[in-house]
């Protein structure tokens, strides 16, 4: 269950902080979340949540029926596999800390369902005449991807994952606060895992700060973020620019610290169990911070070079 610190050297952008699991493909992790659930449960992974991965990979290519491939930069495959990789690890951490029973079978399906899907809401229908982006979508992509849960889970046969699945999925979002979700106490430990996988493997990723400014920014901009209009009709200026992204973002991470530590239960250290006793998920997204600390002292992101991770390779994966 263990996963050690990899000694591979540089890191490359499609792989995860450990350098050894490609987060563009939908295959290889599965390949690795299957490993940790038949460590923890002695059993073959089961053959529909396999599945559940290879509809991801058509989703994002645009080969789903129905759908539009993904047409969000930022929210990307690489970025939901990332996610769901972070959370199997976290549930096998809060396993090693808590006990075995912490975290069922059950449970810990709906939490791989659960991070697989919590971007899908940024994916157009076929004939959407309501967005002409998906990334129009941003404020309501979370509860629109509990709806495509609560359709898409029966359709595989794994219909016994959807009420819960759909619930939890909104600890990755805004929409509802997090005190005002309704779960029992084992799905808010579930819920607190999920919101807390998404903000770690975002932040830890290699090219996290040349995402934010190429990738992010667009987003925010056709999302209505970068710039609101109050109830008075002003406008509020967020984020003027890519760059002035990058200056806030360790203001960003104040918050996202925050609510790791109180909203989501600080669960994110279970992560520690999993390196050797090295949260290297926190410990990447902190120097990500750091970096992007310096950057805003500086008001020159010249150096931000890394080569993000090719969008068309990504895809094909």
């Amino acid at each position: 269950m263990m996963q050690g610190i990899s000694q591979a050297g540089y890191r490359r952008a499609e792989y995860d902080v450990t350098n050894e699991v490609d987060t563009t493909s939908p295959l290889a992790v599965s390949v690795h979340v299957a490993q940790i659930y038949e460590t923890a449960y002695r059993r073959e992974f089961p053959s529909g949540v396999v599945r559940v991965f290879a509809d991801v990979g058509r989703l994002y290519r645009g080969e789903f029926p129905g759908y539009h491939g993904c047409e969000t930069d930022y929210h990307d495959v690489q970025h939901v596999l990332e996610v769901t990789l972070a959370m199997a690890r976290l549930m096998a951490g809060c396993m090693v800390g808590a006990g075995r029973q912490a975290i069922s079978e059950t449970c810990f399906l709906v939490g791989v369902v659960s991070a697989l899907f919590h971007d899908i809401g940024y994916l157009r229908r076929v004939g959407d005449t309501d967005k002409r982006h998906g990334a129009e979508y941003t404020r309501t992509h979370v509860g629109r991807g509990a709806d495509f849960m609560a359709w898409y889970l029966p359709e595989v046969g794994l219909p016994e994952l959807a009420p819960a699945a759909c619930r939890i999925v909104h600890f990755t979002g805004y929409e509802i606060p997090v005190q005002h979700i309704e779960v029992d106490p084992q799905l808010r430990l579930l819920g607190n895992l999920l919101g807390s996988a998404d903000i770690l493997a975002q932040m830890s990723d290699r090219c996290y700060l040349e995402k934010c400014r190429d990738r992010l920014y667009p987003e925010f901009v056709l999302g209505g973020i970068a710039r609101q209009v109050d109830e008075r009709g002003e406008e509020k200026v967020l984020f003027a620019s890519p760059e002035d992204l990058i200056f806030k973002t360790p203001g960003f991470f104040s918050g996202a610290q925050k609510r790791l530590e109180q909203d989501l239960g600080g669960v994110y250290r279970y992560a520690d169990r999993c390196f050797d006793g090295v949260n290297l998920y926190f410990l990447e997204a902190r120097k990500n911070i750091d970096y992007a600390q310096t950057l805003a002292q500086t008001g020159d992101v010249s150096q931000l070079r890394r080569r993000l991770p090719d969008l068309e390779l990504a895809r094909a994966a």
